[in-house]
């Protein structure tokens, strides 16, 4: 057992690598980012250019023709749903379609639904056992097609934004297809196969077997699930999408054997959004400003993290514990290593574990909330915690230049009523569909059947799926049974408005900002790449946190965690 309060070297030296390890590949990657949706000469273009070039031919693409920002907003839409309408029907026709070794039978439609429209918005919350519900064909030619486009999507839309913050009186912001195309070719596809054979080599199960059987200790048949798990493994950590192929996610050692995959799994969840961040600040013509904005999200995912990692060493008095509590935690590799995952997939809307999030304290279940809540800005899902932070970026602006006397101004552009009121949709439509549909499941008893627990717990366990829709992360307490009709169908609205109701406001301040002219920096110009700034914005997005969420916190997790104190459970 691990003592309350004991920490040891290995852990700092193991921290110390993965904040190295990010820093070190952000300048690159970010480098090599911006070349390629500049459209630039790169080390990749020799070999796969000819393939980009034939994927236009056969789509009727003309990648030149940029499209205004509606255009582009069309495009996007029109992709998505006509991709969750077939993945709909692929999950309801899997027993007829080949990969199927295991004979499963087809996915009723609440479940499907509910599937597709996480697949689609980069959510991946799961309601079923993968090994179980879908068949390898519906996991390869299905979800993980979606691992795939919904991170790609989440790319354009960044690389959108950051075109429409450095034009100037332009009524475009890019073309939809190929930044889709160019952000799976070039990027994603090629890290993918690199994590796949690393994570394969570890040990990370890549098959296309039958379930062999195996006989347990008392001589019960037992089947072993097998699978092309590496494969979707890579793109699941790369592309933020976190549903695993096997139902203990990365907590089974068919998925996460060793720790050095495990090591693997929790770094490369931040790597397409660091670099997006560094990408934005080549294109501003500004390294500093990327940097800014990445410096505050750096140190909310430090103080996520040195909570939830000090939370979980701490005895529970409920229980009349006097060392930390191993219960639900990844016993393998460590209480570090679970506070660091759990930090990590949170902060980047990834949803994957490597333990249970139900097990954590009250104080310990209250980081993953908060780093959702807050729109999964911390580094985030690929892309959307760019454009989501920046959303931030510009509430914090106009509220400088309020507190100034001036017109507000980011990159010499000025932030004016319109761009406000789409920012301030984008960062409202999540909490609406956090607080409205947790408030309504409150009061169906039908829906609180499907609670594990009772009292604030309980009361955390519901808020804890609207946050992980609406924010587009599919994790989960782990003690609500969500595959019932009540929560496929308001999930999956909460995961679809906390998708596109986000990405619709993004695309329209692009197109906004691309037609503006740019006025050089004066005296009085706040300036937006130092440290003052960076404050400012760490202050701006807690503060609009703590406004939305406290009161329903402070039903929850926080009121659990004094009633632990005094020696409650539930």
């Amino acid at each position: 057992m691990t003592q309350a309060g004991d920490v040891n070297l290995r852990d700092f030296l193991q921290l110390a690598l993965f904040v190295a390890g990010l820093i070190a590949v952000t300048p690159p990657l970010g480098r090599f980012m911006a070349r390629v949706f500049s459209g630039e000469p790169h080390f990749l273009s020799r070999v796969l250019t000819p393939v980009e070039r034939g994927i236009y031919r056969l789509s009727g693409v003309h990648p030149v023709h940029e499209m205004s920002w509606k255009a582009y907003a069309v495009a996007m839409l029109a992709f998505n749903i006509l991709g969750g309408a077939v993945l709909l029907v692929m999950e309801m026709t899997q027993a007829w379609l080949p990969l199927n070794p295991q004979h499963l039978p087809n996915v009723p439609f609440p479940l499907a639904f509910n599937t597709a429209v996480s697949f689609v918005t980069n959510t991946n919350w799961q309601a079923y056992s993968g090994e179980a519900t879908m068949s390898c064909f519906t996991q390869m030619a299905g979800l993980a097609v979606h691992n795939f486009v919904s991170a790609a999507t989440g790319i354009a839309i960044a690389v959108a934004l950051a075109r429409g913050l450095v034009r100037k009186q332009m009524s475009t912001i890019g073309n939809f297809w190929a930044d889709l195309t160019r952000g799976i070719l070039y990027i994603l596809l090629p890290l993918s196969i690199i994590i796949t054979i690393v994570l394969a080599q570890q040990g990370v199960v890549q098959t296309f077997a039958d379930y062999p059987t195996a006989t347990t200790l008392e001589g019960a048949s037992q089947q072993i699930p097998l699978g092309p798990i590496a494969s979707q493994m890579a793109i699941k950590q790369l592309g933020t999408n976190g549903g695993g192929f096997l139902g203990q996610n990365s907590a089974h050692p068919f998925e996460n054997p060793t720790p050095l995959t495990n090591f693997i799994e929790v770094c490369v969840i931040f790597w397409l959004g660091s670099a997006l961040v560094y990408m934005f600040g080549l294109k501003a013509g500004d390294r500093r400003q990327g940097w800014a904005i990445w410096t505050a999200m750096f140190v909310l995912f430090l103080a996520g993290l040195a909570v939830l990692w000090w939370a979980e060493l701490q005895p529970n008095p409920a229980l009349g514990l006097t060392s930390a509590s191993l219960e639900g935690k990844e016993v393998r590799f460590g209480q570090f290593n679970s506070a660091l995952f759990a930090t990590v997939t949170t902060d980047a809307s990834c949803g994957a574990v490597n333990m249970t999030h139900d097990s954590l304290s009250p104080l310990g279940g209250l980081v993953p909330l908060i780093n959702m809540m807050l729109g999964e800005v911390i580094f985030g899902g690929v892309g959307a915690g760019f454009y989501g932070m920046l959303m931030f970026v510009l509430l914090t602006v106009f509220i400088a230049g309020l507190m100034v006397g001036r017109t507000p101004e980011y990159l010499g552009k000025k932030i004016e009523a319109r761009e406000v009121t789409w920012a301030v949709i984008a960062v409202l439509a999540p909490a609406v569909m956090i607080l409205c549909g947790s408030a309504l499941t409150m009061m169906y008893p039908a829906a609180l059947n499907s609670l594990n627990n009772a009292g604030p717990h309980g009361l955390s366990e519901v808020i804890y799926a609207f946050t992980s829709a609406a924010a587009n992360n599919g994790s989960a307490f782990a003690g609500l049974n969500a595959n019932t009709g009540w929560y496929n169908y308001m999930l999956a609205l909460n995961m679809f408005v906390g998708r596109f109701a986000i990405i619709i406001p993004v695309l329209a301040i692009a197109g906004s900002l691309a037609q503006k002219k740019a006025s050089p920096p004066s005296s009085g110009t706040f300036p937006t790449n130092g440290a003052v700034f960076t404050i400012l914005l760490i202050s701006v997005v807690l503060i609009v946190g703590a406004l939305t969420f406290f009161p329903v916190l402070s039903l929850g997790p926080i009121v659990e965690h004094f009633l632990m104190q005094a020696g409650r459970t539930f």
